[in-house]
């Protein structure tokens, strides 16, 4: 096929709009923005946060640079991470093996073919303390995306800083430890809904009391987007998760200004830019307005939204890799404008494996540019007044209260998933989009518009080292071989019995690690305890 166009320019059709369907006009006047725009605006650092959660945002701090990774044994994973701090970055995201994910050791016959897979492999508190030697916690910021087990990969990391002196006072970073999104999207669940709300809910309310620099939950819609909703599906799922937590520790007795102040939040940014920036100042005044006036809200820390945002990997394409450079800045960009505090850039060949040294090296010197070469950070939130963007604003955030007053409806989102309502708009829209790319409505260069006949460039891809699984099991049964079994017995023992009692797991949990208990056995008190779920058939 020629390179020309040969789907139809969406542009030239009357009924244009953005990903998500807005309408948008040829031309915006300041007919299409409320009167009251000031007041909707507000200054930065001040309700309702549209402008952003800081008064000078990047001119005072700019956003962290935090490249996702994570593969094989510890030892890998800890060499990767000394090679992007070397070269800049300045804070760490964990990425973690499927059978970590999912509370099955690495000698389980489930895990079989999938250790240090997509991520590196956590069996015990050693491994933990591998991933991190020669970095000193106390000085880094950490995320974890880990979700159904995070409550364990959190006892296993508090071990790790305890053996390098640090308290964890003085421990920064963020579990995402959002099962919700998990049920909703991605599907790496283990137990019933009830039973891991319970568990997410132990890690805030024990992170609360016990590690005041750390953010024990990242209320993420950033799945959700990768499977197919669009970008007010997401933030409205995502409010409505970030209900669904509220709730729950708000009727263990806390008040919202005690744990609200450690919320954080994850979304996607991804290539319909302004749409995207719109909806990240939308969500900060959504939730300024949720916590105000639902969760009475009274402490000036407790209602700025901050977030990550990860860019997107499923815009990445196969073909003609080289053009998802230009896809990750334009997304970079958009976070910036949108006002993130973290962002992760996606490397350019991870359509094909693991990003290669040469991309992640890309990926954060693209971070670099924009943040010292094009001038956006010198002024808080550019963008503010431009009449598209308010439009925009105010379309997303009226939008997503629609959706976030449907999922209240069907009984908040716990009932709401379990009924399968956000897993159907995520699968219609998710279809939408592609039967859009098959008719030519949504272009995509290199795929249905400005197609290639030469080959793919040679890439110098990432490689897997296959004795990585042998290895690491290796590791963890001599690991297992030398510790105490009286002492690993009596800290199962009280897991065991805190499960079945419903006392918050976290001390038993970190008890339990000290005494050598693997992610899979500790996961299994869980299973043993709530059961592992199925997920019903939604038609």
């Amino acid at each position: 096929m020629s390179s020309g166009t040969t789907a139809t320019d969406p542009l030239t059709q009357a009924d244009v709009t953005t990903d998500s369907g807005i309408p948008v006009a040829p031309v915006y006047t300041d007919a299409d923005v409320h009167a009251d725009l000031a007041a909707r605006l507000g200054l930065p650092g001040e309700p309702p946060f549209t402008r952003g959660p800081y008064p000078s945002m990047y001119r005072g701090r700019l956003w962290t640079m935090r490249q996702f990774a994570g593969y094989g044994s510890p030892a890998e994973t800890n060499a990767r991470f000394h090679f992007l701090l070397d070269r800049g970055q300045t804070a760490l995201s964990v990425a973690f093996d499927l059978p970590t994910q999912l509370g099955y050791d690495s000698d389980h016959p489930m895990a079989q073919g999938e250790v240090g897979r997509v991520g590196v492999a956590i069996d015990t508190a050693d491994d933990m303390a591998g991933v991190f030697a020669g970095l000193p916690l106390e000085k880094v910021s950490v995320n974890f995306t880990i979700n159904a087990t995070a409550p364990i990969i959190l006892a296993t990391y508090l071990v790790a800083a305890e053996r390098q002196g640090v308290s964890p006072e003085r421990l920064t970073g963020t579990l995402q430890n959002d099962i919700l999104k998990e049920f909703m999207a991605r599907k790496a669940f283990i137990y019933p809904p009830g039973p891991s709300m319970q568990l997410a809910a132990d890690v805030v309310e024990y992170a609360t009391d016990h590690l005041p620099r750390f953010n024990p939950i990242s209320i993420t819609g950033y799945h959700a987007r990768e499977a197919g909703c669009n970008a007010v599906q997401e933030l409205g799922l995502t409010m409505a998760s970030a209900v669904a937590y509220t709730d729950a520790l708000v009727s263990r007795g806390l008040s919202f200004d005690r744990f609200g102040p450690r919320l954080s939040f994850h979304f996607a940014t991804t290539l319909d830019l302004f749409e995207e920036v719109a909806k990240l100042r939308a969500a900060r005044r959504l939730w300024c307005r949720i916590v105000t006036e639902r969760f009475g809200a009274r402490s000036a820390a407790s209602a700025p939204l901050r977030f990550f945002s990860g860019n997107s990997g499923t815009t990445l394409t196969a073909q003609q890799p080289l053009n998802n450079i230009i896809r990750s800045t334009v997304q970079c960009l958009g976070a910036v404008l949108g006002g993130a505090q973290s962002i992760h850039v996606m490397g350019y060949d991870e359509a094909f494996e693991i990003p290669s040294e040469e991309a992640v090296t890309l990926s954060l010197r693209t971070q670099q540019i924009i943040a010292l070469e094009t001038g956006v950070t010198r002024t808080v939130d550019p963008l503010a007044g431009s009449y598209y963007v308010e439009h925009l604003t105010d379309e997303i955030e009226a939008r997503a209260q629609d959706l976030l007053d449907e999922v209240a409806g069907a009984g908040g989102m716990v009932a709401a998933l379990a009924t399968g309502l956000p897993q159907r708009w995520i699968a219609d829209s998710a279809y939408q989009i592609e039967r859009d790319l098959a008719e030519g409505r949504r272009l995509k260069v290199g795929v249905n518009v400005h197609r290639d006949e030469q080959p793919t460039p040679q890439l110098n891809l990432f490689e897997m080292d296959d004795s990585a699984g042998p290895r690491q099991v290796e590791r963890l049964r001599e690991t297992v071989r030398q510790r105490d079994a009286a002492t690993h017995a009596v800290a199962m023992d009280r897991l065991r019995g805190d499960t079945v009692d419903g006392r918050n797991v976290m001390p038993a949990l970190i008890d339990a690690t000290r005494a050598g208990a693997t992610v899979g056995e500790m996961a299994d008190v869980f299973r043993a305890a709530f059961g592992e779920f199925r997920e019903p058939q939604v038609w």
